[in-house]
């Protein structure tokens, strides 16, 4: 697929299906964008596309199955809206730093591909009130899914999740406890951690 260059080839990619629940269009919105008008348009639909594909059937489909609807925050972001992020300090890493991350369209330094979106879980919200309670979401993700990274955020205790081929299973949060909770090499990295997270549903697909 070519980058669209008009309203009707945007609407064509925005209709395309990443997976049972997810189109591309879930995607595509952002405030950077929104609000200083920058496109949010991918230069690379098809790895784009690809990616997306990945990060939806392989993560995001059974975690919807799971825990019922979930509520994109943000997903994909183009060159243009990422760099403009950067360089006006609006949390956005470099564009190096942020390929197969949220620049679905622009492989790693390691020739490899990789997804991010910011979700919100509603079920978690409903059901869980300490501060500290993200961290059972997270540890039933790191037990059940091939996600490559997690990283949690104070407000509704959003979270990006990101797919890598080749994932680094890292998990780390903004809200308390703040820092890394695990990654390869911690102690606390292999194992079972269903006791952190008694009572959620089982993995459904």
């Amino acid at each position: 697929m070519r980058k669209p260059n008009s309203m009707k080839g945007l609407e064509d990619l925005g209709r395309v299906r990443l997976s049972k629940n997810f189109f591309f269009r879930d995607f595509l919105h952002s405030e950077i964008a929104d609000f200083y008008r920058i496109p949010n348009i991918p230069d690379d639909p098809d790895l784009a596309i690809e990616a997306g594909s990945r990060l939806c059937e392989e993560l995001l489909e059974p975690l919807q199955a799971t825990f019922g609807r979930l509520h994109i925050r943000s997903g994909y972001r183009s060159r243009a809206v990422n760099e403009f992020g950067n360089v006006n300090k609006l949390n956005c890493s470099t564009n190096a730093a942020t390929a197969a991350d949220h620049i679905w369209d622009m492989r790693d330094a390691d020739d490899c591909m990789g997804a991010t979106t910011c979700v919100v879980v509603p079920w978690l919200i409903d059901n869980h009130d300490r501060q500290e309670d993200w961290q059972r979401l997270a540890w039933w993700i790191h037990d059940h899914l091939p996600y490559t990274s997690l990283c949690f955020f104070p407000e509704l205790w959003a979270f990006n999740i990101q797919w890598h081929e080749r994932p680094a299973r890292r998990i780390s949060s903004y809200v308390a406890p703040r820092g890394v909770l695990t990654k390869p090499g911690m102690a606390n990295h292999e194992g079972d951690h269903s006791e952190f997270y008694a009572g959620f549903p089982p993995l459904q697909r």
